[in-house]
């Protein structure tokens, strides 16, 4: 399973709770979207994590920005994915630095509000916030290898799906 995340703004530690902490803790493999905030929540993250792939955010202190690239890509299960934060990404950027890197799967985070868009050839993916949904849904994606892809889902801290989609 690979867990998706984004948006920790945590100070000490990875913030995770209920359904979020399960997974990552049960995930082969963590995506995060940006904005840990700081080293200690990265660290945090490092450590919980079997395998991490994480960008910087823009609120990302400089221990954390020295740590981490701004965009990240992983192949998983046949699947290209692009990572970025997205503050400097609207949804068409998303989209074209999607199909400039042959990318499948954008995974951004920034607004804190989770959601799917279908964009034809690829598919946009905003996990929202585990832990600083800002009027949101806490929430967090998980994706599932599968024959010709990956199925996802959009969960809640209490570990149900709301919405579903395929990669």
């Amino acid at each position: 399973m690979i867990a998706v995340l984004s948006d920790t703004h945590g100070r000490e530690d990875a913030r995770l709770v209920g359904r979020a902490a399960e997974a990552v803790g049960a995930a082969d493999l963590v995506i995060h979207a940006g904005d840990f905030t700081t080293p200690a929540v990265l660290a945090d993250f490092e450590a919980e994590s079997e395998r991490l792939v994480a960008v910087c955010g823009n609120v990302d202190d400089q221990g954390v920005r020295a740590s981490l690239p701004s965009m990240a890509t992983v192949e998983v299960a046949g699947v290209r994915i692009v990572v970025v934060h997205g503050h400097e990404h609207g949804e068409t950027a998303r989209a074209m630095l999607g199909r400039e890197q042959d990318a499948a799967l954008v995974v951004s985070g920034h607004s804190h509000r989770p959601g799917v868009v279908d964009a034809g050839d690829l598919t946009l993916l905003n996990p929202g916030s585990h832990a600083d949904p800002r009027g949101a849904t806490p929430a967090h994606a998980e994706l599932e290898p599968v024959a010709g892809g990956l199925r996802g889902r959009l969960v809640d801290r209490e570990g149900v799906a709301f919405e579903s989609f395929e990669v």
